[in-house]
């Protein structure tokens, strides 16, 4: 996540300076996030029967490839090609197979009543990093350019630094003991679909579904957008946006901590919805904002309060499916989101150009996603997982 924070701060930036249009631009995130989507899927679906760790150890080695095609190329092909296969985070958050094999095997080794709290601080060490990579990526560009560096090289260091991350993340990933492996006694038998899915399947597509939705409005407002456009509508610099980003991140790190307490009280769902709706309102007002200090001060309370739903979202969909469906479940509900997202910064990208439509991402994204919140109470409001109320049970 410090890798992906680290990216996301420069990545549109160094497109940008490699001579590719918004469109260009757009077009590669796009696929980026398509790509990642593929290979989460058919990896994550695969997880539980060839083994956590191996699609695990892939996943770092694409992610070390792309981040090296990235910083030796400007050809947009081969930028194509890199985004397309390689692990590549426009937005900032997790991408590839890491974060559905992670929570499967977190699942297994969490009891069920400590799942929602153990998920929250999963949630809470994954966004200080990518603060800390967001403050981190904006600061050494900075310091390359004063130092000299021409604008582009500066952000190719950077991109060197994420591969190296991405090989640090395979060294580690050999020493994972073997309890995060399916049991023999979790790998229920019975029919699967392609996707590894058995009885869950009904429910699981249809949180994908919504999921997808909300992923599409979340495309965007990627923070690589994001960061764009306040250097397009303030001229903001990148140490500016890297402290920005790192404040927001912060933000959402303790606003995920809130999770456990609040859906003890109210529920796993309602908890999804009623702490998502007014960050939606919240991102709908920042490029109403008429100057930089306002839009900032609304996108750091939008932050506040937008992580909440995430470790409750991971709680849930995994509570609603046996273990040895978990990765599989996880694999399909994530690829729903990254598919989803993937379409958005095509859009998005080329509108932010635009200065008459550059609050357009924006008041798509917030309105998407309102609805999507409404959709997902409705549909859902009756269906509580067995033993949900353990899961929020910090006992």
């Amino acid at each position: 996540m410090f890798s992906f924070g680290l990216l996301a701060v420069i990545l549109v930036l160094h497109l940008a300076a490699a001579g590719l249009t918004e469109a260009r631009i757009g077009l590669l995130l796009t696929l980026a996030l398509l790509g990642d989507a593929a290979i989460s899927l058919w990896m994550a679906t695969r997880a539980d029967r060839v083994g956590r760790r191996k699609m695990l150890l892939v996943g770092a080695v694409l992610m070390c490839a792309a981040g090296m095609l990235f910083a030796a190329t400007r050809d947009f092909w081969l930028l194509l090609l890199a985004a397309t296969i390689g692990v590549i985070s426009p937005s900032g958050n997790e991408v590839g197979p890491f974060l559905p094999i992670e929570q499967a095997a977190l699942a297994q080794i969490v009891p069920a009543a400590r799942r929602t709290q153990f998920f929250a601080w999963y949630q809470l060490a994954g966004s200080l990093s990518t603060a800390a990579g967001s403050l981190a990526g904006g600061t050494l560009t900075a310091a390359l350019q004063t130092a000299g560096f021409a604008e582009l090289d500066s952000y190719r260091l950077v991109l060197v630094g994420y591969a190296a991350m991405a090989a640090g993340i395979a060294c580690v990933i050999r020493f994972l003991s073997s309890a995060v492996e399916v049991q023999a006694t979790d790998a229920r038998l019975g029919p699967r679909n392609l996707i590894g899915l058995g009885d869950s399947s009904r429910t699981v597509l249809r949180l994908a579904g919504l999921f997808s939705l909300d992923a599409f409005a979340g495309g965007f407002v990627v923070q690589s957008i994001v960061a764009y456009w306040f250097h397009v509508r303030f001229g903001v610099g990148a140490a500016t946006l890297g402290a920005i980003f790192f404040g927001a991140n912060l933000l959402a790190a303790i606003s995920a901590l809130s999770a456990a307490w609040i859906a003890r009280r109210i529920g796993l769902l309602k908890t999804m919805v009623f702490t998502h709706m007014p960050s939606n309102i919240l991102l709908m007002l920042v490029p109403l904002m008429p100057n930089v200090e306002l839009a900032v001060a609304v996108l750091l309370l939008r932050f506040s309060i937008s992580q909440m739903d995430v470790p409750t979202r991971q709680a849930y969909t995994l509570a609603v499916v046996t273990p040895g469906e978990r990765s599989a479940a996880a694999g399909a509900t994530g690829f729903a989101r990254t598919l989803g997202a993937a379409l958005s910064p095509m859009i998005s990208a080329p509108l932010v150009g635009i200065p008459a439509l550059a609050a357009a991402p924006f008041l798509i994204s917030g309105a998407l996603k309102l609805i999507y919140d409404a959709t997902l109470y409705v549909s859902f409001r009756h269906h509580r997982p067995a033993g949900e109320h353990e899961v929020g049970d910090s006992t």
